[in-house]
Order: C-alpha cells, then structure tokens, then sequence
C-alpha cells in the first residue's frame, strides 16, 4: 500500500493548469478495507434492514478509499470517473470533493454530473458515438475534451463544438481481461494519424491518443504493448508537424471477484515503467478512466433463493434460482465472464457443498448467469436463504433500468 510520503519519478508527465492533479490524503479514509468483502457497515445494514427484494448496498468510503489508492499509485495521471460504472449522484459528489474528473458517455451523463455541482471543464465525452446536438449542448455548457474514432464524427465535433480538444481512440486486442471489450469502439492506429491530420484541417485541436486494454484486465504488461504504438505513433506525426501530448490510458482496473488481483500500486508502477520506457522524457500528459476499479468492490447485493431444483432425480447438480438475474442487474455474468463470488445464510453449517447451476428469475431462457464456472454451494441451500453476491458496485444498477418481466430495477443504497 503507498503511503503519503511515497515519492516517485514521473519526469515524463506533465500536469497543466487545465489538467492540474491535486494529491489528496489517504487519511480522508479512516482503514483500509478488506479487498472484496462485505464491510461490516453492509453487514449491519443487511441485518437492520428486511427487504423482500434484491438490494444493492454501496460503502462509500471504500469508493474513496480505491479512488486514493489510484490516485497514489499514478500521481501525476488525471483520474476521469467513468461515470457509466455506477452514476449513483452519491458517488458522483464524493469524487468529486477528492478531486476527481468524470467520464461521460452521453448527454444525459453530462446533465448528472453539472447537476452534481461539477464544473463541465472536468468532463470528457469520452463515448466515440454521439449525437450532434449532444456535441453542441456539452460544448456550450463548457466540455472541451472529445474522443472520436471516425472522421463523420470528427466533422460533427467540428460543426458543433468548434476548436475543442479530441483525442483518437485506437483499437486493442484485450488479451488478459475478463470482459475484453469488441470492435465497436477504436480505430487502427494507421487510421488515428489520418483522423488527428483531419482534426487539425477542420479547426479542431489534435491533442492525442485513448485505449481501453478491457475491463478486468490481469495482466500488468498491457498498457506496456499498446503505449509501444502509441509512442510509435507520436514520433510519426511529429516528423509530419502534428505535435501531440496526451495519451488517455484508459480504464482495466479490476475488483476482485473470484480470483485474487494486484492492488493499484502495482499497477501504478508498471503503467509508471512503461511510460518511461516508451516515452522518455517527453512531456506528455496522461489521464485514466476508471470504473469498475473504483466502485466495484464497494458494493454487495443481497438476494434470495426461489427455487431449488434438479433437472433429472438423479443428477447431482443443483438448479439454484435467486431473485436477481442477468436482467436485473448481473448482464455482466453474460458468457460466465465476469464470475462473482457468493456467500449464503447456510456457510459454515456443513462442509458439504455441490456442484450448482445460477439463473435468475425470470421467464427467459437465456437468464442463466453460471452453468460451467463450477460453482459450490451448501447442499443444505432452500428456497427464502439469503445469497450475497460481493463486489458488484460496478454496472449492475444501471444494467438493471428496466423492469422485465414485472421484476422491479435494483434498488440501490449508498451508504
């Protein structure tokens, strides 16, 4: 864990005054929280606090605790919020009372946030995919920083916010996440050079380049490989007249969820190394955009067991039904990718556990959250004991805005 005092050569990174990072102090945070697990602050209100429905419970100190350690581990970085990770207005204000910046994705992101009191100057659209009457309502409240991947974007921008700052995003391969992100967003590098050329023919200010390495991501040499090309890609356009300074590092930092994973400060160093190794001491300035890393861990939900069935009587395994399912809030279980851990009312009653199925309650047959992830429960598991599922701060809330299939969106506490 960093301390206060840590110090650390980040000669290669440069803060200016638009993009100012304030240090903040992890005494703000009276402990450190036990990585992953309920608080005991969840666990009283759980026990205080009878629901007969699915509730999501956010600790928002361990929200602040996981934006401070980030903020040491990359102390001259810009942390961006990525509001789409929960946009609880809770959340929203205690970031930014640290010092955070914010993420959006839409226009409805920017409205939340300005309600929230935060300033449009510490907002990046960050969503290559925008309305152009989007573009203009940020713009005219005060947004400047755009990310596009496409050149009909870039004249959007143009039109509707004329002279902003954007940045290309690049596409990446994702290898080492748990949730590897698709084509959908970024470009190949070879069309970035060919975007940031047209930004600066339009009026706009070509600033750099963003990645996103996918969500979960394991592996600390990530960020190494794509920051390669990047640098690569800077001294290109350099020798072409188009002088960049800023590389967005994206998001891919982790909860824990079933298995164990590096703290901030090891991500810290390796993305501090690569930095140094690809770039020198070139001034450049870096910001991140993290989601599920700040806000995953941070949040439980506690659910019940409708049903539980076997599909032949002389199958061992289980058919266990909660209340919450890829519907109403666990979408991101889709493909088994990310494998939430569990704890029942029934732990510690027997050593005897079983092999079990999880679907959620509703009427569709894709609602089936883990059939091959080889989850154990206690046999003696029945329908009305209480499951927690931990480490689900991250987009289970707003992955659950509609009520399907009559079951109502998942409430969420922050407390």
């Amino acid at each position: 864990m960093l301390q206060p005092d840590s110090g650390v050569d980040v000669r290669f990174v440069r803060s200016p005054a638009n993009l100012r990072v304030t240090r903040p102090t992890l005494s703000l945070v009276p402990s450190a929280p036990q990585r992953g697990e309920a608080s005991e602050k969840i666990r009283r209100f759980f026990a205080e606090t009878p629901h007969d429905h699915p509730v999501l419970a956010m600790d928002l100190d361990i929200v602040d605790w996981n934006y401070l350690q980030l903020a040491w581990a990359l102390p001259e970085t810009a942390i961006y919020y990525a509001v789409k990770a929960n946009p609880a207005r809770e959340i929203l204000m205690r970031l930014a009372a640290l010092g955070s910046r914010f993420d959006v994705a839409s226009r409805g992101e920017v409205e939340l946030c300005l309600s929230c009191g935060i300033d449009a100057s510490r907002l990046s659209f960050g969503n290559t995919i925008k309305k152009e009457r989007d573009i203009a309502f940020a713009h005219a409240a005060g947004v400047s920083l755009f990310s596009v991947d496409a050149d009909e974007e870039l004249e959007k921008i143009a039109r509707a916010a004329p002279g902003a700052d954007v940045f290309v995003r690049i596409l990446t391969k994702g290898e080492g996440a748990e949730w590897p992100l698709s084509r959908k967003f970024g470009c190949t590098p070879e069309m970035a050079e060919e975007l940031l050329f047209r930004a600066r023919e339009l009026g706009l200010n070509p600033r750099g380049v963003s990645f996103h390495v996918g969500s979960q991501q394991a592996d600390l040499s990530a960020w190494d490989a794509v920051l390669a090309e990047v640098a690569a890609m800077f001294e290109r356009l350099d020798r072409k007249g188009i002088h960049l300074d800023l590389v967005n590092l994206g998001g891919g930092f982790p909860a824990k969820y079933r298995n164990d994973v590096r703290g901030a400060e090891a991500y810290g160093d390796a993305i501090r190394d690569a930095l140094a190794r690809r770039f020198g001491n070139r001034e450049i300035t870096t910001i991140a955009e993290p989601g599920r890393g700040l806000v995953g861990d941070a949040g439980v939900i506690r659910s019940e067991v409708v049903l539980v069935s076997r599909k032949d009587a002389s199958e061992d395994v289980r058919w266990v039904f909660l209340d919450i399912g890829m519907f109403s809030g666990l979408a991101e279980t889709m493909g088994e990718a990310i494998k939430y851990r569990l704890e029942t009312s029934r732990d510690g009653e027997s050593a005897e556990t079983g092999r079990v199925v999880l679907a959620g309650p509703s009427c569709d047959s894709a609602d089936v959250m883990y059939e091959h992830a080889d989850y154990r429960l206690p046999v003696s598991l029945t329908a009305g004991d209480e499951v927690l599922i931990l480490s689900t701060g991250a987009y289970t809330s707003t992955y659950s805005s509609v009520g399907f299939n009559g079951f109502p969106p998942l409430e969420m506490v922050c407390l």
